[in-house]
């Protein structure tokens, strides 16, 4: 079916049955973003003017308007069990859902069950076996399913775009290269990457910098993929690779690097973490601490509950305030601290429209379930992200020691940055 285009009534293509569009449009609602509401008979509604961002399709106008009193835990749950559906832009529908007004009393309510949602235990209490569990949760389906949405070598964390025009794939190098100048890596220097996916930071960083590299992971899946590449790359001993916990890590390094992984870690464990990569760091080593942190005035909500449920049991989000109060405490000064936050909003709706674009390859390695959960919580971050809700902050942190190590200014991080 084609979408109307918002000049008058419109037919579907191919038939002679009427479409609605709404004419009651004030002055503000003609500036929102149009849209349009198909229904199981075949009918439609169009609201605003122009041509539709986005569709959602449901069985009734009752149940469109039922759709939009519903709390974010309700509305994701309906979205995953296809209760309804949205084509196009879906990070748009997002935004639509959440400008709805919500009673004071109601959000009030809803903040309290996302603070006693499912998961609240797997994050206060998180064992060894219980974080291998979640990590395997999320990133053990299978590689193929997040080939057709990640870059050519999986980075799964924040890009860094040199403009909004950029591809996800220059963009996710280009973030490669940013992190390994923040910790101005040099050939022959001891690397460990502290949650190393599917490799692509260890391996960038023995063939760009000639280092040493460590990455550890919980997931099998990606334990497997990352040997294969470092056996394909010919890596040899510059790269090795550990199915370990981060806690149970021995050694002494010159750099390390924690990427989208400490969100795991969960905020009353915060102290043992910096403690530990304070141990794991020689005397003037630097640390850079890639993650998403939640601004001081916003807190949990039932959309949380959602996510600790279906997509990242046991994940927690601290403040900025509380990273670096722990991270000086256990030993570290901070150096720098960027915020990434529009960065994280192109990148996730870069994964958001190849995960529509490639939705038969998608459902050919994983459940509808796992795959419309992913769609819905990568376009709700892309939104997190652009309206400030959530922010992506790295931290650069070094352990005291010699003088002559530290970096002086930022100029080596900057000059020359593709």
């Amino acid at each position: 079916m084609s979408l109307p285009d918002g000049n008058g009534v419109h037919h579907r293509e191919g038939t002679d049955i009427p479409v609605h569009v709404n004419a009651e449009l004030s002055v503000s609602s003609q500036k929102k973003v149009p849209y349009c509401v198909e229904y199981a008979n075949g009918n439609f509604d169009l609201f605003g003017r122009g041509a539709p961002r986005f569709k959602i399709l449901i069985k009734t106008p009752a149940d469109f308007e039922r759709l939009l009193k519903r709390d974010p835990y309700s509305l994701a749950m309906d979205f995953v069990q296809r209760e309804f559906s949205v084509e196009g832009d879906l990070p748009a529908a997002v935004r639509f859902y959440y400008a709805q007004r919500q009673t004071r009393i109601s959000g009030r309510f809803l903040r309290l069950l996302a603070s006693l949602a499912v998961g609240w235990i797997a994050t206060r209490f998180q064992t060894k076996r219980r974080a291998a569990k979640n990590i395997r949760f999320h990133y053990d389906h299978s590689t193929d399913f997040y080939s057709l949405f990640l870059d050519a070598r999986l980075v799964y964390s924040c890009a860094y775009f040199k403009d909004r025009e950029q591809s996800i794939d220059e963009a996710q190098l280009r973030k490669l290269a940013h992190i390994c100048r923040k910790l101005d890596l040099q050939p022959g220097e001891r690397f460990l990457d502290i949650g190393c996916g599917w490799g692509g930071l260890v391996s960038y960083a023995a063939e760009e910098h000639g280092t040493l590299s460590t990455g550890c992971t919980l997931s099998a899946e990606q334990f497997s993929f990352a040997s294969d590449q470092a056996r394909q790359r010919a890596l040899g001993p510059r790269m090795k690779l550990e199915l370990s916990d981060y806690r149970d890590v021995e050694g002494t390094f010159d750099k390390i690097a924690s990427v989208g992984m400490f969100e795991h870690v969960g905020r009353r464990r915060l102290k043992r973490y910096f403690e530990k990569l304070n141990r794991l760091l020689r005397p003037g080593g630097l640390v850079l601490n890639h993650g998403i942190m939640r601004p001081e005035n916003v807190h949990d909500g039932p959309e949380t509950a959602f996510v600790r449920r279906y997509v990242f049991p046991g994940g927690e989000l601290p403040h900025l305030s509380e990273v670096i109060r722990v991270a000086e405490a256990a030993g570290f000064e901070v150096l720098d601290v960027e915020n990434l936050r529009p960065h994280y909003a192109l990148t996730c709706g870069a994964w958001v429209r190849r995960l529509q674009e490639n939705a038969t390859l998608c459902l050919r390695e994983v459940e509808v379930s796992v795959y419309r959960t992913w769609l819905l919580a990568l376009a709700a971050s892309a939104v997190y992200f652009e309206e400030g809700r959530l922010n992506l902050n790295q931290v650069l942190l070094y352990k005291p020691g010699d003088p002559s190590d530290r970096p002086f200014s930022r100029e080596y991080i900057y000059s020359g940055l593709p």
